[in-house]
């Protein structure tokens, strides 16, 4: 099978824009939306919420014979209409025995907080009150982590055209930072469709998930840019859209394989890793994919487009020419 990138790039195009397009007017919905104020629904990560922390009474007999089950922890959470809580089974600290369990979810009043209390009393065992702690939460950690985040997309998003520039050139540079940033706002598109429709929520592993997916996506655009340099070098008078299509169809294998090796493992923790790593796994899932798609069918096809209004390919092959014609007379005179 052999791909022929360039002749259908107006349709790769249109594809991503519709998606893009989608993302944006339901981040703009979001925004407007009084429940959410945010382009993204944001978790108590960023919004704020109870911290109840609950510690078994082991001077009862037989109360803390049986470890806490994390999973009946959280079906008890979801029965109370909390399923989206964050949940930790902690440990003792003078026995390290972890009979204690700390839930980070929205504000919840006395009678909301004393009905989940109780009902977890009757699955995992009876409480000690003169342990557990119950705090209001600010959503200062989560900003400091939001702030961080989009330096550390900045910065890294400034290293790669500065790495791009000096190993390329800098319309290289350019145009796999466009594919990153295509990435990056397609995941964060679909993320803003999944808040308004399903509810799904964005924490601060969202952030360690959209730095994961830069430095995922420009490698393999880094790898079709290399053949595509190589096969210039080499072959400056081929016109350049054939040029693009040979380095995606010699990279397309490696490309595939790569990417579906990493989604069965992502896959694999979307299904089973919990609660707390669904959400990272699903928006490394779609960063991911969209990594492959942008290296093969956007950076590439925008490079060609590029070139073809410059004419820098045509500058190239005049230089090269010239550079041959210097050569051979030289050889002659010799």
């Amino acid at each position: 099978m052999k791909l022929s990138i360039n002749k259908s790039r107006s349709l790769w195009w249109a594809f991503s824009s519709a998606i893009i397009l989608a993302g944006i007017i339901s981040m703009v919905i979001s925004w407007q939306n009084p429940s959410i104020k945010a382009p993204l629904r944001p978790s108590l990560d960023f919004v704020g919420g109870s911290r109840l922390q609950f510690e078994r009474d082991c001077t009862k007999p037989g109360n803390c014979d049986k470890p806490i089950d994390i999973n009946v922890v959280r079906e008890v959470a979801k029965a109370e209409g909390l399923g989206d809580s964050s949940i930790q089974i902690v440990a003792d600290k003078d026995t390290k025995a972890e009979n204690g369990i700390l839930i980070r979810t929205k504000n919840l009043d006395r009678d909301q907080r004393t009905k989940l209390q109780n009902a977890l009393s009757e699955k995992v065992g009876t409480f000690d009150e003169q342990k557990n702690q119950i705090d209001t939460v600010g959503p200062t950690l989560g900003r400091e982590l939001f702030t961080s985040g989009v330096i550390a997309l900045l910065v890294s998003f400034a290293g790669i055209i500065i790495y791009l520039s000096f190993r390329f050139q800098l319309d290289y540079a350019i145009f796999a930072i466009v594919a990153l940033f295509h990435d990056v706002l397609i995941t964060v598109g679909i993320f803003s469709i999944l808040g308004l429709v399903l509810g799904i929520e964005v924490d601060s592993l969202f952030i360690v998930a959209l730095l994961t997916i830069t430095g995922f996506s420009v490698n393999d655009t880094v790898v079709i840019y290399d053949r595509i340099r190589e096969t210039l070098q080499t072959n400056p008078n081929r016109p350049i859209a054939d040029i693009v299509d040979d380095a995606v169809n010699q990279t397309l294998a490696r490309s595939i394989n790569t990417t579906l090796t990493v989604l069965l493992t992502l896959f694999a923790i979307f299904l089973f890793g919990g609660e707390t790593l669904k959400n990272f796994a699903l928006a490394l899932i779609v960063g991911f994919t969209m990594g492959a798609y942008s290296s093969i069918f956007i950076a590439g096809t925008l490079l060609t487009w590029w070139r073809e209004r410059t004419g820098q390919s045509t500058v190239v092959a005049s230089v090269a020419s010239t550079e041959s014609i210097d050569t051979s007379t030289t050889s002659q005179d010799s």
